[in-house]
């Protein structure tokens, strides 16, 4: 991905150094597994909080400074990563310009280890994830080399991705999909609030999807080895390819974020139509996802 010479987006928190002294009492049902799976699917703040809540909270402690001195590739995380909002930003305001709506960015905060939000304390293990209480994406860019580690799903467009995924969840709050989905999820059983889940996931799929659609139009900034990363990264993050490798079980009523199928396609259809239009996952059956 050719993002040299870009602007940095200045709607960055940088918390990377400090000590949160956060422990997350993550017990997500026995859906996540502690280390890898934990750590890819704690992508929507619904399902991440109130599972912690659930099972007894977090327990916190005050923020301090540590001495902290960043490799090099961390620093080029940073860079990547502010790069990429800014693209996001630049995309979803002339989305949203076209049919007369104004788009307020998400502030992206990266920390280390443990931080605060405005959805409660979390550690690294929940992965990134967006908090509509605070409008606000975080991410420990560790996750980065976790995910290229285990997975094999590295590349810098498959990063792109996963940040282009939790801003797509910034998109569904302006447009009042998350919080009508949140409330319809709060009251059914948990097998229908994971099936909402999914179109929520879904749908940021598409909308990440819309963004390296237009990103690629503006700037020329991808070749067919960067879609491949993106769509790779969207297999392996499928609920039951992940489930499988590590449970060697599939169990689809605990499905949050849907199928490696589904997210290949999703992310696709974003990336080969760029129109936010298309992406209504909550008006289709469960056999048309």
């Amino acid at each position: 991905m050719r993002l040299d010479g870009r602007r940095e987006s200045t709607n960055v928190d940088d918390r990377r150094g400090l000590s949160g002294g956060t422990k997350a009492g993550l017990g997500l049902g026995g859906i996540l597994i502690v280390g890898l799976l934990t750590l890819l699917m704690g992508g929507d703040l619904g399902d991440v909080f109130q599972a912690v809540q659930q099972n007894g909270g977090l327990s916190a402690g005050g923020q301090q400074t540590e001495q902290v001195t960043f490799s090099q590739e961390e620093q080029e995380l940073a860079t990547f990563a502010k790069r990429i909002l800014a693209s996001t930003e630049d995309v979803w305001t002339a989305q949203f310009a076209r049919y007369g709506l104004e788009y307020q960015a998400p502030t992206m905060v990266l920390y280390t280890n443990a931080t605060s939000s405005g959805c409660g304390n979390a550690n690294a293990s929940v992965g990134p994830f967006y908090c509509s209480a605070d409008q606000s994406v975080y991410i420990d860019l560790s996750f980065f080399s976790s995910m290229k580690r285990q997975l094999g799903a590295g590349g810098d467009f498959a990063y792109a991705y996963v940040i282009a995924h939790e801003v797509g969840h910034h998109v569904q709050y302006l447009l009042g999909t998350l919080g009508k989905a949140h409330q319809q999820m709060s009251r059914v059983s948990k097998s229908e609030s994971n099936k909402i889940s999914v179109r929520l996931e879904l749908q940021a799929d598409f909308y990440a999807g819309v963004w390296g659609h237009d990103e690629n139009n503006r700037y020329r900034s991808l070749d067919d080895g960067d879609i491949l990363e993106a769509i790779r990264c969207a297999e392996v993050i499928g609920d039951n390819y992940l489930q499988k490798k590590n449970t060697g079980t599939v169990q689809p009523d605990s499905f949050t974020h849907g199928t490696s199928e589904q997210r290949m396609r999703w992310l696709k259809k974003g990336l080969d139509t760029g129109d936010m239009r298309q992406g209504d996952t909550f008006s289709l059956s469960d056999s048309r996802l």
